[in-house]
């Protein structure tokens, strides 16, 4: 069975939706027969490719929250994200994020997409590190365990790998889906947001049974 994700790595559901669906399939009982496989999707496909902003200012500036909103919005995803055992650093900046999904299409070639994705979220969330310049992005490469010279290579050519992270959001969009995470079980079953673990059990063993038939 075949789960698809798409995510954003600028988005902070994003980082707990991951954290929750991974145990729910780490107690799966079918657990090795499930293959998952991350899509793009841009939050901002518009946001400045040569500067970021602090988030706490940009959701104030985008959404119009007053300051006492966005510090009751970041407390709870604090709590939420501690609940899960993840850190979460209020100072991150939000960006460009089309060339990290270039780096991630990549990494997937390299088979090394799920340890450049735990990495980048572990920093970009738990310590507030940059995820969209092209250094930050080359030194996420090399910690993932990729040759950081390729990634700088890759990452320079603006076509490389474009195409691949258009093709995902594409086919979001032929799927109706317009915000993330969202998961696609055995493109049958779909699953919107960070939902609790139990509720992505639930959904994993639903559609797991006409799967294996």
């Amino acid at each position: 069975m075949r789960v698809d994700i798409w995510s954003d790595i600028d988005c902070p559901w994003c980082y707990v939706g991951k954290r929750r669906f991974e145990n729910a399939l780490a107690g799966f009982e079918h657990r090795d027969d499930v293959e998952v496989v991350y899509h793009s999707f841009e939050l901002d496909p518009s946001a400045p490719t040569d500067k970021t902003t602090p988030v706490t200012e940009l959701l104030k500036a985008k959404f119009g929250m007053p300051q006492a909103q966005v510090e009751a919005a970041e407390a709870k995803l604090e709590g939420l994200a501690a609940a899960e055992g993840l850190g979460y650093d209020h100072n991150r900046h939000a960006g460009n994020t089309f060339d990290f999904h270039r780096l991630a299409h990549w990494a997937a070639a390299q088979g090394k997409q799920q340890q450049l994705l735990d990495h980048a979220y572990a920093v970009h969330f738990g310590e507030a590190k940059s995820v969209h310049s092209t250094d930050a992005l080359v030194e996420l490469a090399a910690d993932a365990g990729l040759d950081p010279a390729e990634a700088r290579k890759i990452l320079e050519d603006p076509a490389s790998y474009a195409d691949e992270v258009r093709q995902d959001e594409q086919q979001a969009q032929q799927l109706g889906i317009s915000g993330v995470p969202f998961y696609v079980l055995d493109m049958r079953y779909g699953v919107s947001g960070a939902q609790p673990t139990e509720v992505f059990a639930e959904a994993l063993a639903k559609a797991y049974e006409p799967a294996s038939r």
